[in-house]
């Protein structure tokens, strides 16, 4: 029932996509589509109705039904004749077998994933991968201080900050930091599965940390965990600490640290400068980075939420 709740909460609540719903609560689009179906013939939204309780909502969505036969499988692909007639031309490839094979299979899905970022839906989150060192004012020891970075899906718009380390609680306070640089949320938040944030990575069935996902519920927002292995789900993650590292953490290469305030500080400066860049390339040159984007304005931010 937790999960068929959060269904719920994020269609009717949020009013995310189907697809979108699948990989934040790490079940299948068949199964949110599911849940969906019976809700709304059901006539339940979100909130719940008060008073109702997990038996009755499971007798009001899963009722007895009568069972119906099967629908006929869609014929395979005889994998062995495309190994052998990958073994008899030397010059066929696999791109020119599915070609052929859509021919005769038209509604057979296409493999190509396109990314359509929309004003205010997602916010990529990640660590950059260099350090800025802080320095100990009595023996002068240096501690390594990661660079946080979050990035609007459809403005490109990022945002930085320094933590001490990449533990839980830095995690979320990054986040804080960010929603109020944003001066909102996103629908969505898209990690690149750390350790910290998510319990276990896995391409369909991500878990994620249970105070991670209670940040996502204070916030009203929730957590899409970009799929392992996958750099196209998290491009803008990418592209954000790249930049972090070439117009930030490169800058201050020349100058010494004592606290987390005072890198913090100089980072605020330098992101500055950077979000009012001119733009290079094309009918974008002179234009600067923009938030562009409609926010869900909150009035809860706390920097220890409750």
């Amino acid at each position: 029932m937790r999960k068929l709740k959060e269904v719920l909460r994020l269609r009717f609540g949020l009013g995310l996509r189907q697809d979108q719903i699948a990989r934040s609560c790490s079940i299948s689009q068949a199964t949110v589509h599911r849940y969906l179906q019976r809700a709304t013939a059901a006539g339940l939204g979100w909130p719940l109705p008060a008073g109702i309780d997990d038996r009755q909502l499971n007798e009001l969505l899963f009722p007895a039904a009568p069972k119906h036969p099967r629908p006929q499988r869609r014929q395979e692909v005889d994998f062995a004749e495309v190994h052998r007639q990958l073994k008899a031309h030397k010059h066929l490839t696999l791109q020119l077998l599915r070609e052929e094979y859509r021919e005769t299979h038209p509604d057979d899905q296409d493999v190509v994933l396109r990314q359509e970022h929309r004003a205010g839906e997602k916010m990529f989150v990640d660590w950059a991968g260099a350090t800025v060192p802080i320095y100990s004012n009595a023996g002068g020891e240096a501690s390594p201080a990661s660079t946080f970075v979050a990035v609007l899906g459809a403005s490109t718009y990022p945002c930085a900050c320094a933590a001490l380390s990449q533990d839980l609680a830095n995690w979320i306070d990054c986040h804080i930091q960010a929603f109020e640089f944003f001066q909102g949320t996103t629908k969505l938040i898209v990690p690149d599965n750390p350790r910290t944030g998510v319990s276990r990575a896995c391409r369909y069935e991500q878990d994620l940390n249970r105070t991670y996902h209670e940040m996502s519920q204070h916030y009203g927002t929730a957590i899409m965990p970009a799929r392992p292995y996958k750099p196209r789900d998290k491009a803008k993650a990418e592209n954000a600490a790249l930049l972090a590292e070439r117009w930030i953490v490169a800058a201050l290469r020349h100058h010494q640290f004592f606290s987390l305030t005072e890198l913090n500080d100089a980072i605020a400066v330098l992101l500055d400068r950077l979000n009012h860049r001119p733009f290079l390339n094309g009918r974008a040159h002179g234009r600067r980075y923009t938030r562009n984007w409609t926010a869900q304005p909150f009035s809860c931010c706390r920097r220890n939420p409750t």
